[in-house]
C-alpha cells in the first residue's frame, strides 16, 4: 500500500473526528441544562405552579430555549439561558416555600388565639 492510501485514511479519520466533535454537545451546556431541569422539577414539586406560576413559566420557557440553543450547537446562549432558568426556578420554589410558611404561621396564630380564648374563659369561670 502506498503512502497516498495511508494519507487519505488518516485524512478521513481526522475529518470524521472533527465532524464528530462539531456535532457533540457542549458538556458544560449539557451539565448546566441538567441543573436547570432539576431546579424546575424541585419548583414544580414545591407548589410553585400555584404559588409562583409566572416565575415557573419563565423558568420552563428559558429551559426550553436553552435546550434548543444547545441542540443548535450554540453553547454560550444555552448556558446563559439554563442559568437564568435555574434562577427563575429557585425564585419560584422560594415563593412557594414562603407561601407555605405564611400559611403555617397564620394557622399557628389562629390556634394560639383559640388557646388564649379558652384559657381566659377557664380563668373567668374559676373566679
Amino acid at each position: 500500500m502506498d503512502t497516498r492510501y495511508w494519507n487519505s485514511i488518516g485524512a478521513a479519520i481526522a475529518l470524521s473526528l472533527i465532524v464528530t466533535a462539531a456535532y457533540a454537545g457542549s458538556p458544560v451546556a449539557d451539565e448546566t441544562i441538567a441543573v436547570a431541569k432539576a431546579a424546575v422539577q424541585r419548583a414544580e414539586q414545591s407548589g410553585a405552579p400555584q404559588a409562583a406560576p409566572v416565575e415557573l413559566a419563565a423558568a420552563r420557557d428559558k429551559l426550553a430555549r436553552a435546550e434548543k440553543a444547545n441542540a443548535d450547537h450554540r453553547p454560550k446562549p444555552a448556558i446563559a439561558l439554563a442559568d437564568q432558568a435555574t434562577v427563575d426556578a429557585q425564585v419560584a420554589e422560594a415563593t412557594a416555600q414562603k407561601e407555605r410558611a405564611a400559611k403555617a404561621a397564620a394557622e399557628f396564630d389562629a390556634s394560639m388565639s383559640t388557646l388564649r380564648q379558652e384559657s381566659n374563659r377557664a380563668s373567668t369561670s374559676n373566679q
